[in-house]
Parts: structure tokens; sequence; C-alpha cells
């Protein structure tokens, strides 16, 4: 089974998901920047996605969504996300994350358990977001929501099939005894806080989305700190997360989808902030081989011969709005 979430309890409250005891992972909407070639700092939050448990619709969706379980969420085709995490600094857990059944970190399968080399989780909260697929030295490609059976996810690209799509998440807590099981005295919380191939595509069923590759986005994929020795790999908790568009969440839960977000150009030329991350002192994890094979949508757009989306015009950030913030502190 792939999606075992038996171990590690999964709670969904304020369109938030709790993994375990300390894990809180929500999925923000934000801006989609340009795949011009250029490295973009990181967009803000424009508010998180509505999370629904798909058992509170079983009679609308697929029966390979049903047997499967999980949550959904609204997209736009196009539209841009990233992953924000949250949890205890004093117990942290190892998390994994994939698209379409490929590993966001390392391109490998979905498959159980952690890897040292290549690395193939994050640690959190450690790490606080992940904007994208680890594109190396320093960068990701930007989470961009797109149809299945059209070849432009990384699942399509890396595999020849669009069977799966969604998110998939999988956290494992820390072995007994690694870190303490209760909070530490403040001033020392505070202190752990601050040293803390492209083959043709078959087509997929039902119409739900995938996950393909955007711009390039300066974010850094840190290293494990603790080691691999330090996870509990048999205690683990996992979360298929499905993919609508703004119809198929109408007709799955009668309500309208969130309304398209701002595009990156108006944004930014009213003024408002992007952010940049204090981590000079931080390492990256090495770039993926089988990751940089993907092509983003703007080079599927090219290779399919379609005319240039606007929103892959150059953008110009004057450095004036951009934040430089430590970790911890919220993008918005």
């Amino acid at each position: 089974m792939l999606y075992d979430p038996r171990m590690l309890k999964v709670t969904l409250k304020d369109d938030k998901l709790q993994i375990g005891k300390h894990l809180i992972v929500s999925f923000q909407r934000t801006l989609r920047i340009p795949d011009d070639g250029k490295t973009y700092p990181l967009p803000p939050s424009l508010g998180q996605f509505p999370v629904h448990h798909i058992s509170d619709f079983a009679e609308r969706v697929p029966d390979e969504w049903r047997d499967r379980g999980g949550f959904l969420i609204p997209m736009y085709q196009r539209e841009a996300l990233w992953l924000a995490f949250d949890g205890a600094a004093w117990r942290p857990n190892a998390v994994q994350v994939a698209v379409g059944n490929i590993n966001a970190v390392s391109g490998d399968a979905w498959e159980q358990g952690l890897t040292e080399d290549p690395q193939n989780y994050i640690v959190c909260p450690d790490q606080m977001w992940l904007d994208g697929i680890n594109a190396g030295e320093g960068t990701i490609r930007q989470f961009v929501a797109m149809p299945l059976g059209m070849g432009y996810s990384i699942e399509a690209q890396l595999t020849g099939k669009e069977d799966v799509g969604g998110i998939q998440i999988r956290a494992y807590d820390p072995k007994p005894g690694r870190f303490p099981d209760r909070p530490p005295p403040r001033r020392e919380a505070i202190d752990a806080a601050a040293a803390a191939f492209m083959p043709m595509a078959t087509p997929a069923a039902h119409g739900g989305m995938g996950i393909g590759a955007g711009g390039r986005m300066a974010q850094k994929i840190y290293p494990d700190r603790h080691g691999l020795d330090t996870w509990d790999q048999k205690n683990s908790g996992s979360v298929f997360i499905h993919i609508v568009n703004s119809e198929q969440y109408r007709e799955v839960t009668g309500r309208p989808a969130p309304k398209t977000p701002i595009d990156a150009r108006a944004y930014t030329e009213h003024g408002f902030p992007w952010f940049e991350l204090y981590e000079e002192d931080r390492q990256t994890v090495s770039s993926s081989r089988k990751l940089s094979k993907a092509k983003s949508v703007h080079e599927m757009d090219v290779s399919k011969g379609k005319a240039k989306d606007k929103h892959e015009r150059e953008l110009e950030i004057d450095a004036a709005q951009v934040k430089k913030i430590k970790r911890r502190k919220p993008r918005k």
C-alpha cells in the first residue's frame, strides 16, 4: 500500500493537515513566477487553499480516488502553490514530498523509506517551505498545476504515464530518545530555534490535475543535520492530495473555487514585497539528475508550438521590494 496513514494519525483542521503530534502542513496560493531563465526571490502567500476530505464527497469522486482516500484541493490550470510546514523545533520530523509519485527532492520513485545519498526527504520545521522540485545549486522549479493527460507533469516526463497526479506527503517521527518528549524551557526553545527522458504520456482518466515545473526560484533544500539514523522508519504517516480544477471543484463540493490570484506582474507593479531568507550559512542538497531532465511548462509549450504565455515575460523586481527575513518568519 502506497498511502498508509495508520501509523501517524492524519487530521484536518482549518484547511491544515496535521501528521502525528507536531507536523502541520498547509497549501499556499502564490504568484506564478516567469520561466525566463532568471532566478526569482520567494513570492508571498496569497492565502491557503481550501482542503477537503475525499470521504466527505465519496458519491461524487472517481472510484480510485475513493479507494486511495486522502484530501482534495482546487487549483486553476497553470496556478502555482507552495507547501508550508510547521512543527516543534525541539522534536522535528523527516518529511518526503512527491508529485505524481515522483519524489520532489531526489526525482526517484515514491517508495517507503528514507535514503541519505541521495537525500530524498526534508527535515521540518528546519525546512519551513517547499515551493517546487529540486533544481540544485540552491534553487527549485516552482510547483505549477497542469491537467493530466497532456504530458506536462513531472510524472509524465519521468515515467511516460499519468496515472497518479496530485501531491503525496509522508512524515516520519524521530526514534525514541533522540529528542525531548516535551517542550524545553522557553529560553532553550528560543536558542534551539535559532540554531536550528521524455516519452509520450498516456491519457489519464477523470481529468485530475498533476504538477508541472515552473520558473526557477532561489530556495535551498537543507541537508539533514541530524543524520539518517535519527528517524524511525517504522513510524510514519502518509497522505494523498488530489488536485481538481475549478469546474471539478464545484461539481464535487457544490462550492465555487477561490478566485484566480493576482499575477506576478501586477503584484510587482503595485510595489508589494517578495522575500529572501537569511541563510548564507546553510548548505543545500545536490541537484537531482532525474528532475533536471524534466521540461518546464513553458518549455513544453515551446515544444508544442504554442504561443508564449504572458506569464513568461521577464519580470523586473526592484531590490527595495525584496525583504530579507529570518527562518520562522511568515511570508506575508
